[in-house]
């Protein structure tokens, strides 16, 4: 007999044009309490941050607001001595770091926060892991969902395409991540959940699919990714670890981070991986090099601006990110192994 399970999905998500004026009804109506942080940085709290704290101040909520820079330990516990002070709830407003900061100081603090993406950069506006640096390694880290997600697609719409088309690479490299998965599952590894591979796979083939329609950047372009970005979340969340969205091609990104002097944007990273782990795996690696291509993200070391070098060092200690997670990489590639695969898919 199986163990009981818990899932934490959020209750409500508003998504579409125009949608951030919701915010007042979706905090009256859970309900969360009358003093809120709204955690942002110098630019979201222009493009949102400031509507979203005016808005709230009207309906007479008690509203501070903290502006935040980078995603690090010390800005967590910055965050976290502010909701001392009687904060019912938090609110990230940005393309990942200040989501994630909002969402772990809450999780810390056990008080819900609300996830307001300025950019789909990554499924981290929706699931329950936070990329928080200076840990002891680069990963995800458990925390919690969001109990509710305001995405206006408008405002989404106005980020650079580069972001949108990172947003597609982390959700495209779930292929990859979801057949690392099954392979440690049927090695008796670690369980497995079908419903949340088959979830985590159809956001991929959905993004997939639309990727000429998404290359276009329109506002039905934002709303396809925003929607793949939130299921791969939730597949996450049903999963009860990020399995379903990170494998060996996360651990490949996660590498780069660490060695790469410039790196590039966390979902391009995973998408140029997933493109090398899905030929590593021995599955056909070019319709995610092609859907990437289409939708304007890159696909080679060159796009990403990083050196073939740290590409391919990259590779040969990717395995050593998360040693307890078994994937494709299993004890690692040498360098000629390395360099091999890199050149046979293209990436260098």
């Amino acid at each position: 007999m199986k163990e009981p399970k818990f899932m934490e999905l959020p209750r409500e998500v508003w998504m579409g044009p125009g949608v951030l004026g919701k915010i007042v009804s979706v905090c009256q109506r859970l309900p969360l309490g009358e003093k809120a942080l709204v955690v942002d940085d110098p630019k979201t709290y222009k493009i949102a941050g400031e509507r979203i704290c005016r808005l709230l101040r009207r309906a007479n909520f008690d509203v501070e607001h903290v502006e935040i820079r980078r995603a690090d330990m010390e800005t967590v516990k910055t965050v976290q001595e502010l909701t001392k002070n009687g904060v019912a709830f938090l609110i990230g407003v940005g393309g990942g770091t200040c989501i994630d900061v909002a969402k772990f100081a809450s999780f810390r603090e056990r008080k819900p926060y609300i996830s307001v993406p300025t950019a789909a950069t990554h499924d981290g506006i929706a699931s329950s892991r936070a990329s928080i640096k200076g840990r002891d390694r680069p990963t995800s880290i458990k925390a919690q969902a969001p109990i509710a997600i305001v995405a206006d697609t408008l405002i989404i719409k106005r980020a650079p395409h580069r972001l949108l088309a990172a947003g597609c690479g982390d959700v495209i490299a779930n292929y990859s991540a979801v057949y690392d998965w099954e392979l440690a599952f049927k090695l008796g590894k670690e369980s497995y959940s079908e419903y949340a591979a088959a979830l985590s796979k159809m956001s991929a083939k959905l993004v997939m699919k639309n990727a000429e329609i998404i290359g276009r950047h329109t506002e039905e372009s934002v709303r396809k990714v925003v929607k793949a970005l939130i299921s791969s979340g939730v597949a996450m969340s049903i999963a009860g670890s990020s399995r379903p969205a990170s494998g060996s091609e996360h651990l490949f990104s996660h590498a780069l981070d660490m060695i790469a002097p410039r790196p590039a944007l966390h979902g391009e990273q995973c998408g140029v991986g997933a493109i090398m782990m899905t030929c590593l795996q021995g599955n056909d690696w070019r319709p995610i090099r092609d859907a990437l291509k289409k939708i304007g993200a890159p696909t080679n070391a060159e796009e990403l601006g990083i050196e073939p070098k740290y590409i391919i060092e990259a590779l040969t200690i990717a395995h050593e990110i998360r040693p307890e997670r078994y994937t494709v990489l299993r004890d690692g590639l040498d360098a000629r192994e390395a360099e091999r695969l890199a050149k046979e898919t293209g990436v260098i």
